[in-house]
This record gives C-alpha cells, structure tokens and sequence, in this order.
C-alpha cells in the first residue's frame, strides 16, 4: 500500500508538548476523538483523522515506545535546529520539521488535523497538488475515482476560509480576499458544499468596505488598484440601490453607517473620481448623489478654469430646488460664473439664517450682498468643498 510522509508528529495530533504527563495525554486523546469535524466531512475522512489520533496516543500513551519516540523526536528536533543556518542546501522544507509516515488513505485526515492545528498555508501547499493530477494517468484517475477527493477539495476551502478571515484580522484586507476567493472558485469550480460557499461570499461581502478604502486610499500613482476599489464601490451602491438607498448589500452597513463610511472615502478620492461616481448617482435620482457631485464639480470647475463645469453644478442644483432650500449654493455658482444679477436674486430666496448674516456683516457700505457673497464663496469652497478631495487638485494661487 503506497505511504506518504507529511510534517506531523505524535505530540501536535494529540496538541500537547513533548513534557506532557501520562494524564494530559489521556485527556487529550479523548477531547480530540470527541472533537466534531464540519458536518460537510464524509465518515471516511473522520475515520482516517480518528485513525492518526489512536495512532499518536498508542505510541505516547505507552511508556516503552513513547521513550523510543522521543529519543528519534529529539534527533529530529536537533537536526531541525543544526539546519536552520543551512536552509539553502534543503530542498524541502518538510526535511527541516519532524515528520510521520501514513498510508495514503489517510491524507485527507492529516489534512484535517493540521486544518485544526492552524497550519493553513501548510494544508494548501500539501492538497493542491493532488487537485492537479491528471486523469488520464492511473495515479489520477485513481485519485479521482476515490471518495476522499470532496473531502480533501473542502479541506482546502476551509484553509482558505481561515487564512482570509487571519489575514482580515491583520488588516491584510486584499490577501483576505484574494484567498476567500481562491477557495469559493474552488468550489464552484467543483460544484460542492453550497454551505460553505455560501459563508466564504458572506466574508466577502463583509470584506467589501474594508477593500474598497484599502484600494482607494492607495497613492494615485496607484491607478489600477485605485479603480479596483471604485469598481467595489459602485457595487455596493448597486446592491443598495443607490448611496442613500434602503436595500442591503451584505456588507453590514445601515444607511446612516453607509453615508459616514462615503464620507471617510471622500477624502481619498479626486475630485474627478467623485464626479464620475456621483453624477451617476445623481442620475437615480439621489439627492445625496446630487450634493455630492455639486461639490466635485465646483472644486474642479473653480481650481481648473473650466466655466462649464460650474455651470453643470448650478444645473444639477436647479432640479434638487423643489425638494430643499439650495438656493444659497446657486448663489455661489452664478458669482463664480459672473452672473451677479441671478446671485442676488438666489440670495434673496435662501432661507439659511447664519449664511446670509455673515454676508450681510460684510457687505456693509455696499449697494448689494455681492461683497459678502465672494468672501462666503471663498470660505465655503476652502472650508468645505476643497478639504474633501485627495491631493490631484489645489486651491488655485492668487
């Protein structure tokens, strides 16, 4: 029968130290037989777990062989140290960590111990190549044909299920993704446990939000990171129906918890990002969508001389007239555009007491507000238009 050797030993199985009493290693065997696997494992893979767990504690729990085993343990053990300044001349890292010899039925249950154990890129680095055996070859056919298979395909999955959430944890949040994905491709791929292909989507929908400010707040050198991140993004307003929108998209976050999160964006993307992303929410119609691509295309219409860009703003702010008082705003635009007569006329309509007092304050002497209406524009747009936009665009010199 064809054996393999994997980086194991006894005392891991049973998860105790080699100092370990007669007692401890009792208890353990019996904690880790009565230890549940996932329901998703067949009798066959929990059989050849039990098999490497009677199998450690038949050595260990008998004095006589537990001695002979420790003494090639520590042999071991001492080969591992005297390589570590030689790593360059071993080929395998498995030469470097104490190893077990098992049947080849028994894999699957290996897997699953060291699953348990932690050892997530270890199950990967040892599972993999038996998906990549070809079939047409006896070895792979064999392989194929033979009911561990599954078991081993979601003993991976769960690898990958595990090393994302670690990962997450780390705030590792694209190496995350990258391996929930490897593991919900897998099993597409196979067309296996829907369960937990269902819960690795649900870690990636969570993800999305930690993603999305990960990619976005990267360097805009960074381009093709950065649109990965609005790509993100747009479909979580997808998924909700829009930035102000009612729906859900999985990712955990309310409305209001949604429109903070936006906000923390916005600081990291263009201003020219933010017009693309939030004309096309305006286009819904969303009110908030609206506001925010106002402000993008003021930023970028005063600081780059593009008169047009000012006047799409004061468009858009026309159709959100009916609903709220933004007559204050078109205020700003028709004086940046020059068009002092309809700037009078908006202030005259604007409800917004505290605004209109400080333009007032400092339009004194004057026959009209316009003096107090450029100082307003001034701050406003410096206060609150242009702090909320990544570097690409400045405050224009005098």
């Amino acid at each position: 029968m064809q054996r393999v050797r994997i980086p194991l030993d006894y005392y891991r199985i049973l998860g105790l130290p080699i100092q370990a009493t007669a007692d401890q290693l009792k208890q353990s065997h019996r904690d880790r037989t009565l230890q549940v696997p996932r329901r998703e494992y067949s009798e066959l893979a929990i059989d050849a777990r039990c098999q490497l767990i009677d199998a450690a504690y038949a050595v260990l729990g008998d004095s006589i062989s537990r001695a002979e085993y420790d003494q090639a343990f520590l042999a071991a053990s001492k080969g591992t140290a005297a390589a570590a300044g030689q790593s360059d001349e071993t080929d395998s890292p498995d030469a470097q960590v104490p190893t077990i010899e098992i049947e080849n039925h028994q894999l699957v249950g290996a897997l699953l111990i060291l699953l348990e154990l932690g050892e997530y890129e270890l199950v990967l680095r040892l599972g993999r190549p038996y998906l990549k055996r070809d079939p047409r070859t006896a070895e792979g056919q064999q392989l194929k044909e033979q009911p561990a298979l599954p078991d081993v395909i979601l003993t991976l999955a769960v690898a990958c299920l595990e090393l994302g959430r670690e990962e997450w944890q780390q705030n590792h949040y694209e190496h995350a993704a990258e391996s929930l994905e490897t593991g919900r491709e897998l099993l597409i791929k196979e067309d296996l446990f829907p369960v937990l292909r269902a819960e690795i989507q649900a870690d990636l929908y969570k993800l999305r939000p930690y993603r999305c400010l990960e990619l976005i707040a990267r360097p805009l050198e960074q381009k093709q990171s950065r649109q990965s991140g609005i790509g993100l993004l747009r479909g979580m307003l997808q998924d909700r129906g829009g930035i102000d929108g009612a729906e859900d998209d999985l990712s955990g976050l309310g409305v209001d918890d949604f429109l903070r999160f936006v906000q923390q964006l916005r600081g990291y993307l263009t201003a020219a990002e933010q017009q693309d992303v939030f004309e096309a929410e305006a286009q819904r119609p969303s009110a908030v969508g609206t506001y925010l691509a106002v402000y993008a295309l003021l930023a970028r219409g005063f600081a780059q001389h593009q008169p047009a860009l000012i006047r799409r703003a004061k468009q858009m702010l026309l159709r959100l007239s009916g609903r709220q008082d933004v007559h204050l705003e078109q205020a700003v635009c028709a004086v940046l555009l020059g068009q002092t007569d309809e700037a009078s006329r908006a202030l005259e309509l604007s409800q917004e007491h505290e605004p209109l007092a400080f333009i007032r304050d400092h339009s004194q002497g004057s026959p009209d507000l316009l003096p107090g209406l450029c100082l307003y524009s001034e701050n406003w747009l410096q206060q609150e238009v242009f702090p909320f936009f990544a570097t690409s665009i400045k405050w224009p010199l005098r």
